[in-house]
């Protein structure tokens, strides 16, 4: 189980071989690495699942090894042309997921790595920037010049970048963090960070393609991958509006909303996650959400519906097909525009 998607096992995985499982995504969202959060968004969870399929097949069409296998309807794995509606739940290929031991704040990734063998999850997440907003973290934590940028401050307007940057962060950790190359490294175990970056490069330019030909631009976003038979394949779900910040005549269309959204209407619950994180990283402890004092509240039923039409009205507009009875993405962004 995970904060927004369940986890089936059909036949798990070992040393030598892949399983096979799948993903049943739910209505439920996540914000601030909270997890579930109080509220449910119709149709989300379809939502998710037709675009990650539709993306996947995009990869494979291209020669990038996923362990995507099909989407299921009535009990057998089709294609996602082949579905007769929007599908919620995609067949995967599985990989080893060690536990990942900690004591505080210190990882033991060599252990990891030896129960994982040959045949495992690994534990990185690769960011792509296509673009750096106002809000990037990657204006607290570099500067413009380490990036090849020819100016001396970040100006107060969003960046668009010639070539992306790439990022490695942490996976499995209580607190995500970004990372050196050289600890990215050894972190990936036996696979390549040469190869997790090449592929990164790859699967960002496919989704930007695919994202122009909507007339979407594509911000930024992640892939994760597993490392099996001596090879590399993307792993887990691919350019979603909750995997990737995407925007439509410069109108945010992404996760992103939401989270802007909970900090104009509850900031006293984000000031309480920002304080927690910090004790806790002055505590060298892995659980910030236990010295939390907040809960988040459940947002208004127009909030909600807002944010099934981003969801479903994005899906449409990215894939090309009407998957979901939703209004046009130019008449969608009026009410994105007004939370």
């Amino acid at each position: 189980m995970t904060s927004v998607k369940e986890f089936r096992v059909d036949e798990p995985p070992t040393a030598d071989s892949l399983g096979r499982g799948a993903f049943v995504f739910t209505d439920d969202y996540s914000v601030f690495d909270w997890g579930k959060m109080p509220d449910t968004i119709p149709e989300k969870g379809a939502s998710l699942c037709t675009m990650g399929a539709f993306n996947f097949e995009l990869l494979e069409r291209a020669g990038v090894p996923t362990h995507y296998r099909g989407v299921v309807e009535d009990g057998t794995v089709v294609s996602l042309a082949d579905a007769s509606e929007p599908p919620r739940e995609m067949a995967i290929d599985l990989t080893q997921v060690p536990d990942l031991p900690n004591d505080g704040r210190e990882y033991d990734y060599d252990q990891y790595h030896e129960d994982a063998a040959a045949n495992y999850l690994i534990p990185l997440e690769i960011v792509f920037r296509n673009r750096v907003p106002v809000g990037s973290s990657l204006r607290r934590r570099t500067e413009p010049a380490d990036h090849g940028l020819a100016v001396d401050e970040w100006p107060d307007e969003a960046v668009d970048l010639e070539e992306p940057i790439l990022e490695f962060s942490t996976k499995y950790e209580e607190g995500d963090r970004y990372l050196e190359r050289a600890e990215a490294d050894t972190i990936a175990g036996i696979a390549s960070v040469e190869d997790l970056e090449s592929i990164a490069r790859e699967v960002n330019r496919i989704v930007t393609d695919q994202a122009a030909s909507a007339e979407l631009e594509h911000e930024d976003g992640k892939i994760e991958c597993l490392y099996v038979d001596g090879e590399i394949r993307v792993a887990d779900v691919v350019g979603t509006f909750d995997e990737n910040r995407f925007s439509y005549e410069g109108v945010q269309l992404s996760k992103e909303v939401l989270r802007q959204y909970h900090k104009r209407a509850q900031p006293e619950w984000i000031r309480a996650v920002e304080a927690a994180k910090a004790e806790a990283k002055r505590e060298d402890v892995a659980d910030w959400k236990g010295l939390c004092d907040q809960q988040p509240q459940s947002l208004e039923e127009s909030v909600l519906e807002t944010a099934r039409d981003m969801y479903c009205a994005g899906t449409n507009a990215y894939t090309g097909e009407e998957w979901f009875d939703a209004p046009p993405l130019s008449s969608a962004i009026g009410a994105i525009k007004g939370l």
